[in-house]
């Protein structure tokens, strides 16, 4: 497991990552991970005395990474922009959970399966993601639709987020 101190920081302006709160990954920790690529990879560990799994962390350029630090992380923590944390991490292996209702679904309808199964494996399990993460079954049903129109729609995670988000305000 690799150990650092890092201070909580939020991109002002960097294209899709604006808005976001993150750690840098230090260069030297980069190296020993020895990555066969250049993506994104998953993380499991503890900052401070918070556990996690499946943390994403992102290139951003010159072979520099980014751990993305979620409003639910942030929370936990107790921590805001600006905070210095102790993290400790390694590489999470572990596959996405998927939501077997929205398979099943997905079955039945074969013009937003093939969608669906278009997308980036990361925006797939963003969609499993959300599914899963409802607390009742109301909830999980009516996120099972939503990634159904939104695949006839041909939206990808992100969009269908926005437009849900657009027709509550």
């Amino acid at each position: 497991m690799f150990s650092f101190k890092a201070i909580i920081q939020k991109f002002a302006s960097k294209g899709e990552k604006t808005g976001w709160t993150y750690i840098d990954i230090p260069k030297d920790i980069i190296l020993k991970l020895k990555l066969k690529t250049k993506k994104e990879f998953r993380t499991k560990g503890i900052i401070d005395d918070v556990k996690f799994e499946r943390l994403a962390s992102y290139p951003i350029g010159e072979g520099n990474f980014i751990i993305a630090i979620n409003s639910d992380l942030r929370k936990k923590l107790g921590k805001k922009e600006g905070a210095i944390i102790s993290v400790k991490f390694e590489l999470d292996k572990a596959e996405a959970s998927q939501s077997h209702e929205l398979l099943d679904c997905l079955r039945e309808d074969q013009e937003a399966c093939e969608q669906f199964l278009s997308q980036p494996k990361s925006h797939q399990n963003y969609f499993h993601n959300y599914i899963n993460s409802a607390k009742t079954t109301a909830t999980k049903a009516g996120r099972i639709v939503q990634t159904i129109n939104a695949m006839h729609k041909k939206q990808n995670y992100g969009e269908m987020i926005r437009s849900l988000n657009k027709k509550n305000q």
